[in-house]
């Protein structure tokens, strides 16, 4: 879609009320587009008040403004990628990936329920949220059209970049808070913050650059060691240092304490973008680190070799599937459901310590469903295993291997 095909129609528009939306909201509404402007509230630990967005997105012209709430489904999204460890190419947990799935669902349902049929956003032609956004729209919501201004040819005209953008907005008197020499962006929610661009695009650039906002780096942390202690209930925290908690209060808490010693501060990515090109990152995401590993340390006492195998594939598969927008696609709802039966067995209290951005086993402790024993795996002279009766299994597994030294397959 372009933009005069827009004239006189009225569009839902994903803003947050930063430089991008206040200029495509203001460049519309000039041209005579109705634009309604639609915020979720993901817990967004750098917009301590919505309401501002609410009004510097009305200043820009928007006829009306819809705050999603979006704080529980964040969550549950989350959860699952803490129950998947759906980590993409390292350690990005996928917080800004799966937040456009979250975004996008409520969004296209609020759209749905107004009669609206036009999603619009503000993702550039170079990145990962264009095609999250069309995609979820596409796969929710078929007979949506998306407009995106960064596709089109008379706005790129207009805005070739952020200098051109602070200066209309400067012009029309909209309180941004860009600048021309903003060394970097965030984007963010309760699961993490993404930093990029800017002065983060020269990788003679150090990841420190970047001003923490959900806590601090490991070398500013406190120099003793904390310690943290999360009961598990079928993959669910419900218990965070011996308090009850619901599970945004689970990552809440977590968040707190992670970013207090540095966890998941800080970690530095150069990734391959779904569109072909690299880019670099910085990544906050304390809670979700800190409750991902605790996590990782009770899976690896439920699951058996074949088991592991399998979760290892699916995890890879869910994170790309987050990371390229395919959240809704029947793969990702297939691994997910494989992915649940390892949930239903995730019972059990995990204890860590933390300090200064390391995060250290110190004991698992009600865990039902775990195959671990002490006995079968001592080194003393305890339980039923028998030693010598590896001498069977270990003569049935050496036939092969000496048909392949005879066979002349092995090279020295």
């Amino acid at each position: 879609m372009k933009a005069q095909d827009l004239v006189g129609k009225t569009i839902a528009f994903a803003g947050s009320g930063g430089l991008d939306s206040c200029t495509i909201t203001r460049w519309l509404t000039d041209m005579g587009v109705q634009v309604i402007c639609f915020t979720a509230d993901l817990g967004q630990p750098d917009e301590e008040d919505l309401d501002v967005v609410r009004k510097r997105m009305l200043l820009a012209g928007a006829v009306d403004f819809v705050l999603l709430p979006a704080r529980e489904p964040i969550a549950e999204a989350g959860l699952s990628v803490i129950q998947s460890q759906a980590c993409y190419e390292g350690r990005y947990w996928n917080t800004t990936g799966i937040a456009r799935c979250v975004l996008a669902k409520a969004m296209i349902e609020e759209m749905q329920k107004r009669g609206l049929t036009i999603f619009s956003h503000g993702a550039t032609g170079r990145g990962n949220d264009q095609v999250r956004f069309q995609l979820i729209t596409n796969m929710l919501a078929p007979e949506f059209e998306v407009y995106a201004p960064w596709r089109d040819e008379e706005f790129l005209a207009r805005f070739p970049g952020r200098s051109e953008m602070i200066d209309f907005c400067q012009a029309k008197g909209l309180p941004v808070t860009a600048t021309k020499d903003k060394p970097y962006s965030t984007d963010a929610n309760m699961l993490g913050l993404t930093h990029e661009s800017g002065h983060l695009e020269a990788l003679t650039t150090p990841a420190h650059f970047v001003k923490p906002i959900m806590g601090c780096y490991p070398a500013d942390a406190p120099d003793e060691t904390g310690e943290f202690t999360v009961v598990f209930e079928k993959g669910r925290p419900i218990s965070v240092n011996g308090k009850s908690v619901n599970l945004v209060e689970a990552i809440v808490e977590a968040n707190a304490i992670g970013g207090r010693y540095g966890i998941g501060i800080g970690t530095h990515l150069v990734e391959n973008r779904f569109v072909g090109i690299k880019s670099r990152g910085v990544y906050e995401s304390p809670g979700v680190e800190l409750l991902g590993t605790c996590y990782a340390f009770l899976l690896q006492l439920i699951l058996d070799r074949r088991a592991r195998e399998f979760y290892d594939q699916l995890s890879l598969l869910i994170a790309k599937q987050i990371y390229q927008g395919y959240w809704f696609d029947l793969a990702t709802q297939m691994a997910l459901l494989a992915i649940g039966r390892t949930a239903e067995l995730a019972t059990g209290t995990i204890t860590v310590s933390v300090y200064k951005g390391n995060i250290s086993f110190v004991s698992a402790s009600n865990t039902p469903h775990s195959l671990y024993s002490e006995e079968n795996a001592s080194m003393e002279g305890i339980g039923s295993y028998n030693h010598a009766d590896s001498e069977g299994l270990l003569r049935v597994f050496g036939v092969s291997a000496r048909v392949l030294a005879t066979s002349g397959q092995i090279k020295g």
